[in-house]
């Protein structure tokens, strides 16, 4: 009786387990020494390191001094696209003297809307100033509803839910949503403007060989009058001259024939493009695509050796031809996957690659002519506000709009393992995604960035974010009461906008968010 207890009890069972996980790890496996030397306090060892990241992020962290995000950041992020209180008590937590800190410097006497304002009847209404491809008078030129914009995140490498609930929720906010190179989905088609990146495998508009293709991109663009930009992948911050990668674990038969590749291969996208090899040859490509579908085309890339953008600028003011708009993505942007050495150290952080790129155009008075986008961990008003004053026309946000609709900073996106179902095409864990939900998420979020922004700019004196100086921004320098203007930090002041009014940018025929405008009534 008493052996048919012990054998019906719990401590038996795990008794037999412990010591067949003995006996397998001491005289079977032969790939891990701990293990083999430590076969218990080893698999614990492993655990404990597998959930490392969510014990630091939880636990160890301080509110403000984890990686990419601290907690701060995605606490504020969640709350806004929750509609709940992001406000916060009893003073800052920061630390005025760390460097780098970013002080914003509010007016005397800020500026005051009149009653019939725009951002009366929407605080969340920000058209960008600039309309793109309207320099080089293209057929349809695009001025953006919003200063802020989805960056370029692939259907792929996020899933379809996640990827849907991210358009649904551009078309609440009016904002475009940026394909990434994974091509133009169905997922990409529930009312935002979409702009459609291109990269080096040139998916969804490429020959079976891999070789760009112009008859399926003219389809692509009559097909689908939502694309309203195309915007040509050089490099991007986390792996610039890598290329990039999706593996064959995350290609469906969906993906597959979105993209005209394999799906028993991973997706291979090269380091550099077969189309171009040279600055003219590359202006004459976006040339030629400009002209086959009367879209403004822009270009993306990471900054590191400056000597071909001088030479794009001297070209650009030679011939009168070129890009409508640059994004310039900071070193710090994320990607599914990278290699740690490329994500770590090969291209400049945002501040200092904008301000050498915007420098050199704006030495050939090219300042104007180009509409000018920002990259890299740029989704919280400060940060935006600092890109303004730099010289940026808007913004894009990646790894926030993610944050908006669930992501939690697991750092599974390589893995096709993500717990909330975002960066992964795993059908059981995207079946947690809420798509109307998360929609609307992420419209609040955006909305609540876009009325800060302007809350903040209305502080410093202005109507809108394009007015803010360089001078309006100090930097702390990491001493006890020791700040410099950004202006003197970086070098130079940003050519002055040609700017008269939000009521004239809420009227322009070009602008978009369209679905948005009709919703309420602009």
């Amino acid at each position: 009786m008493e052996i048919n207890q012990w054998v019906n009890s719990a401590w038996f069972w795990v008794g037999i387990v412990l010591v067949a996980v003995i006996i397998r790890d001491v005289f079977v496996q032969k790939s891990h020494t701990i293990t083999h030397n430590f076969p218990i306090v080893g698999h614990i060892r492993y655990w404990l390191e597998q959930i490392g990241p969510e014990l630091r992020q939880y636990i160890v962290a301080n509110n403000r001094e984890e990686l990419p995000f601290n907690r701060q950041e995605r606490s504020w992020i969640y709350a806004s696209s929750k509609n709940e209180n992001n406000l916060q008590g009893f003073g800052t937590d920061q630390d005025f003297n760390s460097p780098g800190y970013i002080f914003i410097k509010n007016a005397m006497m800020g500026y005051n809307p009149p009653a019939d304002h725009p951002s009366k009847k929407n605080p969340g209404v920000l058209p960008a100033t600039k309309v793109i491809g309207q320099y080089h008078n293209r057929k349809r030129p695009f001025r953006p509803y919003s200063v802020v914009n989805i960056s370029g995140m692939s259907y792929g490498s996020l899933s379809a839910k996640a990827v849907e609930a991210l358009n649904k929720g551009a078309q609440l906010a009016g904002c475009y949503h940026n394909t990434g190179e994974g091509s133009l989905s169905p997922y990409h088609q529930f009312g935002a403007d979409v702009v459609l990146n291109i990269g080096t495998a040139y998916f969804g508009v490429r020959e079976l060989d891999g070789t760009f293709s112009m008859d399926k991109l003219k389809q692509k663009v009559e097909e689908n009058p939502q694309l309203r930009a195309i915007e040509l992948k050089l490099s991007q911050g986390a792996k610039p001259g890598k290329g990039g990668m999706l593996p064959a674990s995350k290609i469906n038969q969906e993906i597959a024939e979105i993209r005209h590749i394999p799906m028993d291969k991973d997706a291979m996208s090269p380091a550099f493009h077969s189309a171009f090899s040279t600055v003219p040859e590359m202006v004459d490509f976006i040339e030629s695509m400009a002209n086959e579908t009367g879209l403004p085309v822009g270009i993306k890339s990471a900054i590191g050796k400056l000597e071909q953008w001088e030479e794009l600028a001297a070209y650009m003011k030679k011939y009168d031809k070129g890009p409508d708009f640059i994004t310039i993505d900071g070193g710090e942007g994320g990607t599914g996957a990278a290699p740690h050495a490329f994500a770590d150290h090969v291209s400049m952080p945002f501040t200092f690659a904008f301000a050498k790129v915007y420098q050199i155009f704006q030495r050939h008075n090219l300042t104007d002519k180009i509409f000018f986008i920002a990259s890299g961990k740029l989704g919280f008003p400060e940060k935006a506000l600092m890109a303004f004053a730099m010289g940026a026309d808007s913004i894009h946000i990646a790894r926030e709009a993610m944050m908006s609709i669930g992501c939690i900073q697991a750092q599974k996106c390589h893995t096709n393992h993500c717990p909330t179902g975002i960066a992964t095409s795993n059908k059981w864990l995207q079946s947690g995604i809420d798509v109307t939900l998360k929609s609307e998420r992420y419209y609040r979020y955006h909305y609540t960035l876009v009325k800060e922004i302007a809350e903040i700019t209305h502080a410093c004196g202005y109507e809108h974010p394009c007015q803010m100086t360089m001078d309006d921004i100090e930097l702390s320098m990491g001493d006890n009461n020791r700040t410099m203007s950004l202006s003197k930090a970086l070098g130079y002041l940003k050519t002055e906008p040609n700017y008269q009014s939000l009521e004239e940018l809420v009227k322009c025929p070009h602008l978009g968010g369209q679905n948005a405008r009709k919703r309420l009534s602009l």
